[in-house]
């Protein structure tokens, strides 16, 4: 079971940085418009974190997509 854990947050991860990225966001300038520390998204975006759901709801709502958006990481190959 933790495997499955694992697998799902390192795809939350990998999301979290895709959705940065497509709106051309720096890791800074996300960190300041979700009010949480930049080393907070390295470390999120790097799996050495696991997000709470508090942290992903700011990172959802500062990259102005839906908190569903952001959890849905069906297409999302590692």
């Amino acid at each position: 079971m933790n495997n499955d854990y694992d697998m799902i947050s390192n795809k939350i991860s990998q999301k979290v940085k895709l959705e940065r990225n497509k709106k051309n966001l720096s890791q800074q300038e996300l960190a300041l418009r979700a009010g949480v520390d930049k080393n907070t998204i390295w470390k999120i975006e790097t799996g050495q974190v696991s997000p709470t759901i508090n942290t992903l709801e700011k990172i959802a709502k500062a990259l102005e997509i839906d908190f569903a958006t952001l959890l849905d990481v069906s297409k999302v190959e590692l």
